[in-house]
């Protein structure tokens, strides 16, 4: 990376905390060209974003085959690595293709070519799924037979189950099914993405000539069929042995299931909202018709049918995956929700923050006066999301002396209180705002449907800034009280979305804090009208100031460690991917500053390399929640501060996105942010770490995170 690409320092404007702590501080530290050169001449330095991914999926996998994991959370865990890569070739995989179909490809910042990292991906992604198909078999499906839930084949069904299954195709399966012929007169049909296929090879008896059709197994039926006694067969085994009620009169010679993953990533033009919103309803369309980018099949297929598929599809041997039955391992979901707890993690119920729960009350806190008191740092799902989050927008809502509500939304719920809460206020008469974000991936109709539902309700609707997600979590609350008028902001790392922060580990703020306020109010007026604010006091914004600002952050504790003061750099991320940062990190280890680095997810930074990342530590935590908050956290001195907030290390967060980091006002705050820290990297915390070569080692302490995190909510219930 040349000296140019490095961004320049960014002084963030201290608070007058931060100019007690560091009014002796020379300016940051400013790196020359010597010091970039010592970074730049190793060109290995950076890891293939994608082929990380694939390491994070198989740390996923790895929770499918830990036996020290209840029964039922394995056979989850497998349905999420489906449910991931499915993803995973939907958008980076179709994106690779594209970019090298159009010309465009470029050199990966880890030193390879698309068509590189491809050919890399096919082979891991094959041992991966294969790696996948023989846990679910060899596994997974023994020990739940021994816990007395079987999943079985047609064969291993006795005659009554045969009996029922028979019923059941005729008078449910049988009326939906609709076979599809290839011949002169029938084009190959279109085959949707995720679906999964019987490919039915048949014979007519009169004239002896063969057929090719098509069967969809309907996804609106259950994907494992109950039997009774928690005994359950595959759909496709149902509807493959009931063949000669489609094709009656012809003999039925073979029949095997497969599945196509598309290109489903969007590319939508922006103009004004209207327009925007009718182009993403139409590229949703399209998006049912994107290219294949791979083809999973059974390993029994006959090499005819393979090689009509591929040759109707058009896809390559590369792209084709022959793996053990069956496929489609998402609906292990249904198995993991038996109602068989002693084969799931124990029940776990999150209570209300200490500082919203009225100890001689059963009546709900009054979340305003308990903010004007404290700042209230949430830990979800630890902390509960309905009692806190919710119920500050809920009450706001009902609340007369509140004049306005300002909010962004960019995942939320089907059935979302907080949707509900924000129509009861616009027709109350309140002024409501809402930054919708119609374009979150995989969520798009869905935030459609609430933008029309709120705009029809009085609210204002705005879809944001022209060519920039609008990804950050805040909220604001303007409220006339006897002092004068009061802004209440609660800023987080996760979406407004009441179900997943059930299983989401994030991190929120509630605050009255004059300047956080100010800033918030800024930055709500930048995305709804035409003001253009790029500086904040406790805020950093992207695509301004996120990268510039922790770069500027990181050149501080180099700064402050080589005048001999305490510096340490500790970051929480779910991808460590910008270039840019990275590099200021290997700065920073390279004077000598320790640093520690939490990533669930994609890392590019190799860490422990002699002379450039030795005093770099890199961790990743996976379990029942998936950790998803952001955390950025440095000694400064022996004053540490402490950002949180909805930006990742990833060129889209930070040059692509609004994304907003707050710092956290006053060091309890910083305290209880530094504690978590503390024991996620605890040497006996259980975790994968990762190595220079970029591979990942698990570290199989005797701590569990997210357990000593749910035992130590417990303690504090059960305290008098």
């Amino acid at each position: 990376m040349s000296a140019e690409t490095v961004p320049s320092p960014v002084v963030v404007p201290p608070d007058d905390r931060a100019a007690e702590a560091t009014f002796d501080v020379e300016p940051p530290y400013v790196p020359d060209h010597e010091a970039l050169a010592a970074v730049e001449k190793y060109d290995d330095r950076f890891l293939d974003r994608e082929l990380s991914w694939l390491h994070f999926n198989q740390r996923v996998l790895d929770l499918a085959e830990d036996q020290s994991l209840p029964l039922l959370e394995r056979a989850r865990y497998l349905a999420i690595v489906t449910s991931n890569l499915d993803e995973f070739f939907m958008v980076r995989v179709a994106g690779l293709k594209r970019r090298i179909a159009a010309g465009v490809a470029v050199r990966a910042a880890s030193g390879l070519m698309p068509r590189e990292v491809l050919e890399q991906i096919w082979r891991g992604a094959g041992e991966q799924m294969l790696r996948h198909a023989h846990v679910f078999r060899d596994e997974i499906v023994p020990a739940l037979t021994e816990a007395g839930i079987e999943l079985l084949r047609w064969d291993e069904l006795d005659r009554e189950e045969q009996k029922y299954c028979k019923r059941l195709f005729k008078d449910r399966v049988f009326p939906v099914l609709t076979p599809l012929a290839v011949d002169p007169a029938h084009p190959f049909p279109y085959i949707s993405g995720l679906s999964l296929n019987l490919a039915v090879v048949i014979r007519n008896p009169k004239t002896d000539k063969e057929h090719f059709a098509r069967v969809k197994v309907p996804p609106i039926f259950t994907r494992f069929v109950p039997l009774g006694n928690q005994r359950f067969v595959p759909l496709e085994d149902v509807i493959a042995e009931h063949l000669k009620r489609l094709f009656p009169g012809m003999e039925v010679l073979e029949a095997h299931s497969f599945r196509v993953t598309r290109n489903e990533d969007l590319e939508v033009e922006e103009d004004d909202a209207e327009n925007l919103l009718a182009a993403l309803e139409k590229e949703l369309l399209r998006r049912r018709f994107g290219p294949p980018v791979r083809l999973e099949v059974e390993e029994t297929i006959s090499p005819a049918v393979l090689e009509l598929l591929t040759s109707e599809l058009g896809v390559t041997q590369d792209e084709v995956f022959r793996l053990p039955g069956p496929l489609d391992l998402r609906g292990l979901h249904g198995i993991a929700d038996l109602p068989r707890e002693e084969l799931k993690y124990a029940a776990f119920v999150p209570t209300t923050h200490s500082r919203l729960a009225e100890v001689e009350s059963a009546a709900p806190v009054d979340v305003f006066k308990a903010a004007r008191r404290n700042d209230v740092l949430l830990h979800h799902p630890y902390d509960s999301f309905a009692t806190s989050v919710q119920r500050f927008i809920e009450q706001a809502a009902a609340d007369p002396h509140v004049l306005a509500i300002k909010q962004t939304l960019y995942r939320t719920s089907g059935d979302s209180p907080i949707i509900d809460a924000l129509v009861d206020a616009a027709e109350s008469g309140k002024q409501v705002l809402v930054i919708v974000e119609i374009k979150a991936r995989f969520d798009e109709q869905a935030n459609i449907r609430w933008a029309r539902k709120l705009e029809q309700a009085g609210c204002h609707v705005v879809y944001g800034l022209v060519g920039l997600k609008t990804h950050c979590k805040l909220s604001m609350v303007v409220r006339d009280e006897a002092e004068g008028i009061r802004r209440y902001t609660h800023i987080g790392t996760g979406n407004y979305n009441g179900k997943t922060a059930r299983s989401y580990e994030d991190l929120g703020l509630i605050t009255t804090n004059e300047r956080i306020g100010e800033d918030v109010a800024h930055l709500f007026n930048n995305l709804s009208g035409y003001a253009r604010n790029a500086s904040y006091d406790e805020l950093l914004v992207a695509p301004d100031s996120v990268r510039d600002g922790l770069v500027d952050q990181i050149h501080q504790e180099i700064a402050h460690h080589r005048a001999g003061r305490p510096a340490r750099i500790r970051m929480k991320a779910n991808s460590v991917v910008d270039e840019a940062i990275i590099d200021a990190l290997y700065l920073a280890s390279q004077a000598g500053v320790p640093i520690q680095l939490l990533v669930r997810g994609i890392c590019s930074l190799r860490p422990g390399v002699p002379g450039l990342s030795e005093t770099i530590e890199v961790r990743s935590v996976l379990g029942r929640f998936l950790e998803h908050s952001r955390v950025f956290w440095f000694e400064n001195a022996g004053e540490p501060q402490a950002w949180i907030g909805s930006a990742d290390m990833m060129h889209r967060n930070l040059d692509r996105r609004v994304e907003v980091l707050v710092r956290l006002p006053g060091p309890d705050n910083v305290e209880a942010v530094g504690r978590l820290l503390d024991l996620a990297f605890d040497p006996d915390t259980n975790a994968w770490l990762l190595g220079p070569d970029g591979e990942w080692t698990r570290n199989a302490g005797g701590v569990h995170l997210q357990e000593a995190l749910i035992e130590g909510q417990r303690r504090r219930r059960s305290a008098p």
